[in-house]
């Protein structure tokens, strides 16, 4: 499937001036860097997504690797994207699925779910490379208490739009007339688009809230040139065209509707209710996973991640930002 933005009488030749931009912050979890781009002190959501994080570029050596133990959500959509690598995912559903880079794994919480993330042992076997993004989408509040549920999509089922030097895979949502197979909550879109030196990509204009993430490259928007590791979010209604510089580009555009309130973030687990989250944190730390609301994946579960000794006894802060 093709579309064209050059040719697009609503696409602007280049231009629109971020309303916000974010510069995230930068972890080191031993062997590779996170920065994490969502939630910040600026701006707490884009759309629904209330969670952004780039996990690399990180290479590993033989018999190195990642290892996520086992741990809980809820009230949200967990996305995993990979430019590079793979991850091998089990979940309390009994889900047992590779990801590889193109493909997508979507994971909904609603109203709990625990799940790892690991470097395969064929993996490990020799050196690796791992890089992408994962991210969470916060659930309609009417929806956040829904039965969990997991969907895994390859790389061939996403739609791809291509023409003037840019290639953009559907990850999520609906954009340029094109629709995900993935299920979504709420109104969403999700795209990774490569451009090559001096080719432009236009946000869709028919979404409420939109950002763009820069993973590689460098990106010019109104006379200003943003690197990789930026996140640029705009206004409502402006239209606005990316433009890669010499060396071209590689960006995540996302957004979509604003919900009807913050939401609470504490941990592992979103929602709009404080109270909610007080009572998962409690039936986490009981670690009944027989008769309690949380069960540990079949396969992975001789080990989990326990609840930080210093957020035990906290609630939830107040939301700051949109």
């Amino acid at each position: 499937m093709s579309w064209n933005p050059t040719h697009s009488p609503d696409c602007p030749d280049a231009g629109g001036a971020p309303e916000t931009l974010i510069i995230p912050r930068a972890r080191d979890l031993g062997g590779f860097e996170v920065r994490r781009a969502l939630p910040s002190p600026r701006r707490q959501m884009v759309g629904p997504f209330i969670f952004f994080d780039q996990v690399g570029p990180a290479e590993f050596i033989t018999g190195q690797g990642v290892d996520i133990r086992p741990h809980p959500h809820i009230g949200l959509g967990t996305v995993t994207y990979l430019y590079d690598g793979a991850f091998e995912h089990r979940d309390s559903l009994g889900t047992h699925q590779m990801i590889h880079p193109g493909a997508v794994n979507w994971m909904l919480a609603g109203r709990g779910i625990t799940h790892s993330e690991r470097t395969s042992a064929e993996a490990r076997a020799g050196t690796h490379r791992l890089f992408g993004v994962q991210t969470w989408i916060a659930l309609p509040e009417d929806r956040e208490e829904m039965a969990p549920a997991f969907e895994h999509h390859g790389k061939a089922a996403l739609p791809v739009i291509e023409d003037g030097g840019a290639t953009a895979r559907l990850i999520l949502g609906r954009a340029y007339g094109q629709e995900s197979p993935v299920t979504m909550q709420s109104e969403t879109f999700y795209l990774d688009v490569v451009l090559a030196p001096g080719a432009a990509f236009p946000l869709p204009d028919n979404h409420e809230d939109r950002g763009i993430y820069v993973t590689q490259g460098a990106i010019e928007l109104a006379g200003d040139v943003f690197e990789a590791g930026r996140m640029m979010v705009f206004r409502p209604g402006d239209r606005i065209s990316a433009r890669a510089g010499a060396q071209g580009a590689r960006l995540m555009l996302l957004g979509g509707a604003t919900l009807n309130g913050p939401r609470y973030i504490w941990w592992n687990f979103v929602s709009s209710s404080k109270d909610r989250i007080d009572q998962a944190r409690d039936d986490w730390m009981r670690a009944d996973w027989q008769g309690g609301p949380f069960r540990l994946p079949p396969g992975d579960d001789d080990s989990f991640i326990a609840i930080p000794e210093e957020l035990a006894n906290t609630r939830p802060r107040e939301p700051k930002g949109r």
